[in-house]
């Protein structure tokens, strides 16, 4: 039986080169000049680092577009709020992975909804899609690439 899987994951390296690229833009920037301003990347975190809010926000912009012209679709993104502590403001940029439970029960059920002849399958952060024709499965994904579920997906893992 054909089957396939619906993941969400960003490649790390290429989080990697945009979070390297807005770093050394933010370091030939003049209103940057002088500013203690920076980006950390740990594991899937970015951590940015500067002197005001307004720095912060323009902070994320940059990156965003980085990660925009690597081709890291930005929906995966999750922010935490700026934290002021004396004459820093720090904002924590957390690159969502996997599919969590409720957006997975959340496809599982529009899927489901529409009557098509397949199986669907949580396993862990990823989906399983089981059906008995490789159209009907292809007739899945056109249905997930056209629906809004908060998180990018990718579909892997295509065996017949």
């Amino acid at each position: 039986m054909p089957t396939f899987d619906i993941i969400s994951e960003v490649d790390i390296h290429e989080l990697t080169n945009a979070v390297d690229q807005a770093s050394r833009e933010i370091g030939t920037r003049f209103d940057f000049r002088g500013a203690d301003a920076c980006f950390e990347l740990a594991e899937s975190v970015v951590t940015m680092t500067a002197q005001s809010e307004f720095q912060i926000d323009q902070m994320l912009e940059i990156l965003k577009g980085k990660m925009i012209k690597r081709q890291i679709d930005i929906s995966c993104i999750k922010l935490d709020d700026i934290v002021l502590m004396g004459k820093k403001a720090i904002q924590n940029v957390t690159v969502q992975q996997g599919i969590e439970a409720d957006i997975g029960r959340k496809i599982v059920k529009h899927v489901k909804d529409l009557k098509m002849k397949v199986q669907i399958a949580i396993q862990g952060d990823k989906l399983r899609v089981t059906g008995k024709k490789r159209d009907d499965l292809q007739d899945v994904m056109a249905v997930l690439r056209k629906g809004e579920f908060g998180v990018p997906l990718q579909y892997d893992n295509f065996r017949d």
